[in-house]
């Protein structure tokens, strides 16, 4: 028979979603500032309604059983949406959010003046974090350390940074697609050569670790032309490599994303930068998705819809 939603208190939900986080009827009352009695009244009032014992008790705490994980999706979803409501209660905006922003370097310089702008004209009281965009990136959406996260991702089909590699409960969107090219220095004397794939290889190169690898697409590409790049420094971000391509006395150069281009305009004058010398069919396979990227319990959160589209705003070419 099927029960009325009048009959169901809906802060035991609210009890239910925090179960199931925090696996502790201690915890859970904690987090409820109740005590755990109240907390375990409301368990079994849950499973009651819901004719499952929802919990069992393991060394390591309350394991979930199948029915009360198939709905721990459900639960974050509708109390988003609760959220959302609330927010619309009369004309009051909250001045008092903290954003925190996972963004590839330098790309996040770039970006950042403006959408700091934009934030605190809407917020004013907001604080924002950023953290350079990493391996545990995607983890830390998921933990909700973080916001949104913003980086570059591959296109060659052996790439395990695709699109198609995102796990299911990350949601994504494309802001603008860039492709690679070699920073030099204008004294370099690769640039007084015929610029190709012959003299791409016949210099030194700097490397970044990128999501803890140290190849990406065009080594790929290289392996398939049985080809390889002579790597004789490894940092840590684009905007290390970039300020050591920009040194003298070295005859190394690198290659990052083009949009860094802006950014060495400003801080690397003496950089340069040239297509690397591939054809179309083999190119392609380095194109780059730019890709804003954020949880799916986000989805109906107001205020990150509202920093998806301020971001958006800012590459709508």
């Amino acid at each position: 028979m099927k029960k009325s939603l009048a009959r169901l208190d809906l802060n035991l939900l609210f009890t239910l979603q925090l179960l199931l986080q925090e696996q502790s009827v201690s915890k859970t009352a904690k987090k409820l500032n109740v005590t755990p009695s109240t907390v375990s009244k409301s368990l079994t009032k849950l499973r009651d309604w819901f004719e499952d014992p929802l919990f069992v008790k393991t060394p390591q705490g309350l394991a979930p059983t199948p029915l009360a994980m198939s709905m721990a999706h459900d639960l974050q979803d509708w109390l988003q949406i609760g959220s959302q409501i609330l927010t619309k209660r009369g004309d009051e905006t909250p001045s008092d959010i903290t954003l925190s922003l996972e963004v590839e370097s330098p790309l996040f310089l770039i970006m950042l003046n403006d959408l700091l702008k934009e934030t605190y004209q809407r917020y004013p009281n907001a604080k924002v974090k950023t953290r350079s965009w990493d391996y545990d990136s995607i983890d830390a959406l998921v933990r909700g350390e973080s916001d949104i996260g913003f980086s570059g991702r591959e296109t060659h089909p052996r790439s395990k940074e695709s699109l198609s590699a995102l796990p299911y409960f990350i949601d994504f969107e494309v802001l603008f697609h860039d492709m690679p090219v070699v920073y030099l220095r204008k004294d370099h004397p690769a640039l007084q050569q015929e610029w190709n794939m012959d003299t791409f290889l016949s210099y030194p190169h700097i490397n970044i670790v990128w999501e803890k690898s140290e190849t990406w697409a065009l080594d790929e590409v290289l392996i398939d032309l049985e080809l390889k790049r002579n790597i004789a420094l490894t940092m840590a971000s684009f905007e290390q490599s970039l300020f050591m391509a920009a040194q003298p006395h070295h005859h190394m150069m690198t290659t990052a994303p083009q949009y860094c281009s802006k950014y060495t305009e400003q801080l690397h004058p003496n950089l340069v930068c040239l297509p690397i010398p591939l054809n179309d069919e083999y190119k392609d396979k380095l194109l780059i998705p730019f890709t804003m990227l954020w949880h799916k319990r986000n989805a109906y959160n107001p205020v990150i819809i509202w920093l998806r589209e301020t971001i958006k705003s800012f590459y709508q070419f």
